[in-house]
């Protein structure tokens, strides 16, 4: 995947009811929408396959050999210039007309955001223009944060990689942390004071059920502190 589709897509999902009414073809395997570019020299496919991923081809249209210039950042000039902006136009596009917007990735992020606006009532808050795949939860009353899901990679919290990761950072009683940290399934809170705060990672490693236990012992803390 290159930049340009990284950007377009970063926090979009395809919605595949969407694709045909923009011109997208489905040839048994995967869709797919052509467009001539660059004042009819090239042809720009985009490539959807069945998980939603998105690839492209821009191809000469007099030679049919695969054009790649427009990727290099090195790259200048006036013909490189049209090629990468047709390209970044159309890409945009069908991000707007053919997506809904996704912040976070994780199946688990999207059952506590849900969970948490349920049962609480509250709504995530995203209050960092420059990082919006975070946001924080607080309570209504005295306006306290009690939670915030947080994107992240691993070596942030500790360990040796450097993978996305999706978080929620949660308050805990100091005596507890000192009991629950483990650097595998609790870690210190990112970001946060290490002393009142864990960061729980939403992968899968530790169960729904105890992620939500742990965020009414947070709710509770707030309301205290």
């Amino acid at each position: 995947m290159d930049k340009y589709v990284f950007t377009a897509f970063k926090f979009k999902k395809i919605n595949f009811d969407k694709l045909k009414a923009f011109g997208f073809e489905f040839d048994g395997q995967k869709w797919g929408y052509k467009s001539i570019i660059a004042n009819s020299d090239m042809e720009l496919t985009v490539f959807v396959d069945g998980k939603g991923e998105v690839n492209t081809e821009v191809k000469d249209r007099d030679t049919g050999d695969i054009f790649t210039l427009h990727l290099v950042d090195e790259a200048v000039g006036s013909y490189v210039g049209a090629v990468r902006a047709d390209y970044e136009r159309i890409l945009g596009e069908i991000a707007e007309k053919c997506c809904d917007t996704e912040i976070f990735k994780f199946e688990t992020t999207k059952k506590v955001i849900s969970f948490v606006e349920r049962h609480y009532g509250d709504k995530i808050e995203y209050l960092w223009p420059k990082f919006p795949d975070n946001g924080v939860f607080r309570r209504a009353d005295n306006k306290k944060w009690y939670a915030a899901v947080l994107t992240t990679t691993w070596d942030k919290l500790g360990l040796k990689a450097n993978d996305r990761i999706e978080v929620i950072d949660l308050r805990m009683s100091p005596e507890k942390i000192a009991e629950s940290v483990d650097g595998k399934r609790l870690f210190g809170g990112y970001h946060m004071n290490k002393k009142h705060w864990i960061s729980v990672p939403l992968d899968g490693s530790v169960a729904f059920d105890e992620i939500c236990e742990l965020i009414e012992d947070s709710y509770k803390i707030a309301l205290k502190s």
